[in-house]
This record gives C-alpha cells, structure tokens and sequence, in this order.
C-alpha cells in the first residue's frame, strides 16, 4: 500500500487478508500461515497513528523496535535483545503467534548520567561536592551502588488472551520462564514491572519492563471495554428466526436471531468483552449481515410474484 493509505484502506486491506490467509482455512499450508503472521504484524503497526509516524520517519523498525542508538535493536544489542523468540500463539482459535522480544539494549535512564556526574542529587549537589554547605570538610559522600538496568521486552499478546485474560508463559533474559498474568483493564501498551528481573548491578537488580502489544484479530476488534463481530446469517435465518452459535473470546455460544431481524441489528452477549479495573467486563456486540445465497435460482423462482411494497429508504427523504 502507499504511505498516504488511509485507516480505512488498510482495514479493508488486513481484514480480506486475514480472511484467506487465516489458518483455520489453510491448515495444510505453513505459507499462508506465516504470511498471516506477518499481515498482523504490519497491521498492528499501521493501525497504530503514533507506530506508525514512527516508522515513517525511521524511529522505529517493521517490527515496531527502536531504531535507536546505544545497540536498541541491533545485532548483538546487549541484554534482553531476541530473547523469547516467536512460537504458535495459544488463542482459544490457534490462529495466533506469540513473540516474545528483549527490545535489545539496556535503557538509558537520564537521572545515571547526573548520578555519575555531580552525586546522588543531580546538578543541584554539585555544589556541595566543592566544598559548598551542607556538606563538612568540603567532600562529599559517595553515592550509594546503583541497581543494575531495567531490562524492556515487548510481549505480543493474542487477542482473545488479551480479553480472557489467559496467562502468558514468557522466556526472560535469564532463561527463566514464568507464567504472566495480565492485569485488569489491559490495553495494547500496558506496562508491567517484574521486580528483580533486570540486570545486575552492585546495589541489586534492576527491573524486568514488559510492554504489552495486543494483536488483531481477523474476525473480532475492540470497542473500548466491548468487543464487536459481525456476524453472516442466511436469509431463511433473518426471517424465520433460528438460534446460531457465535464464536466468543471465551468460546462458542449459542445466539437467538428473532424473526424478521434485519442486517445491520445489534445484538448483545453480556460479560463477554475485555476486563475492567475492578474485576467486571465489557460485552460482545454482535451485528447481523444477512447474506444471499451463490445460487438464486430458487429464491428468484419463489419470490417471481411477489414484490415488497415497503421503502426502506424513506428516513433519507427518497
């Protein structure tokens, strides 16, 4: 796609990708599977305004890493950089990947580099390093030893995980692996810290910081704490009447369709959503399409003499 795609463009272009290349649907070919992973990929990041200004002007790689210097995201970056690696996403639907990224280096944090240069304090105790007041005889007290760095990661969450809230089993830059439960209320860009997993220095450990990225998905997306679908019924359906079952981020379940319902009708599944904080959730709205069947031979032949006398456009004035 061109760089002036619009937001529309690119759904339109991820969700009819999605669809042929979903793995339910290619289940005896790796390629599409792997082709799929990577439209996620891309749409993830063009979905995303601040991602993707970034990677226009060169801030951040395909893979949505720093592009930056001090070893982010190079060969051979430092600590925490490939660790993880990526592996069959656990989805109810398998349809996902999970990777697990050191984001490369060590974070630069600001407040060291005053530490090392004037003291504990910043610029402000350079004075007292001199001989200034506040501190007896003119010298100053070393600075207590520092933790060693925090260690970023990005974790690519899937995004029925992300609703349920399933726990994610992760690889940190110490071998370790552990089981990570995601907070209430998590959203693409939540921060957690693993106290005590970050490198070591000679105060201590420093922190583990893992940044959430929830994935898209091909069929549901996110509308605040709700999670929406649309969903294909048939005509015999949408006039009759009938009980469908409608795929949910906790599973299937079983949706009553009222007669005469028409395309475009929403329809609500409570407690099916993404969590709040505070331990309640948000619900799955369902919106019907009806869809005509390929072959109208026998329905053009059923309805030859009957002709709807309604004006389903007469809202708009026409």
């Amino acid at each position: 796609m061109s760089r002036s795609a619009s937001e529309k463009d690119i759904k339109s272009a991820y969700r009819k990708l999605a669809k042929e290349l979903h793995p339910d649907k290619n289940k005896d070919n790796p390629q599409a599977t792997e082709r799929f992973s990577k439209v996620t990929h891309a749409y993830d990041l063009l979905s995303d305004k601040d991602k993707r200004a970034q990677f226009d002007r060169g801030e951040i790689d395909a893979d949505g890493n720093p592009a930056m210097p001090f070893g982010m995201g190079g060969a051979g970056g430092g600590a925490g950089a490939g660790f993880g690696g990526g592996r069959p996403g656990g989805g109810p639907n398998g349809y996902s990947s999970r990777d697990f990224q050191g984001f490369g280096a060590d974070d630069l944090d600001i407040g060291d580099l005053f530490e090392g240069l004037f003291g504990r304090g910043g610029p402000g105790d350079a004075r007292a390093g001199m001989g200034g007041a506040g501190n007896a005889g003119g010298f100053r007290q070393p600075p207590p030893p520092r933790k060693g760095a925090d260690v970023r990661y990005k974790l690519n969450v899937p995004f029925v995980d992300a609703a349920s809230r399933a726990k994610q089993r992760i690889t940190l830059a110490d071998g370790k692996t552990i089981d990570l439960a995601l907070p209430e209320g998590v959203e693409d860009g939540t921060q957690m810290r693993l106290k005590g997993k970050g490198q070591q220095g000679q105060g201590g450990f420093g922190d583990g910081i893992v940044v959430i990225s929830i994935q898209p998905h091909a069929y549901f997306w996110r509308d605040r704490d709700d999670v929406r679908l649309d969903l294909p019924i048939t005509l015999d359906e949408a006039v009759n009447g009938s009980k469908v079952k409608v795929p949910t981020v906790d599973g299937a379940v079983m949706l009553t369709i009222a007669p005469g319902s028409s395309s475009g009708k929403v329809l609500r599944l409570k407690g099916k959503g993404f969590s709040r904080k505070g331990g309640s959730r948000g619900d799955q709205l369902v919106t019907l399409e009806i869809q005509l069947p390929d072959d109208l031979t026998q329905l053009t032949e059923k309805l030859s003499d009957w002709r709807d006398t309604g004006n389903p456009r007469a809202d708009m004035g026409v």
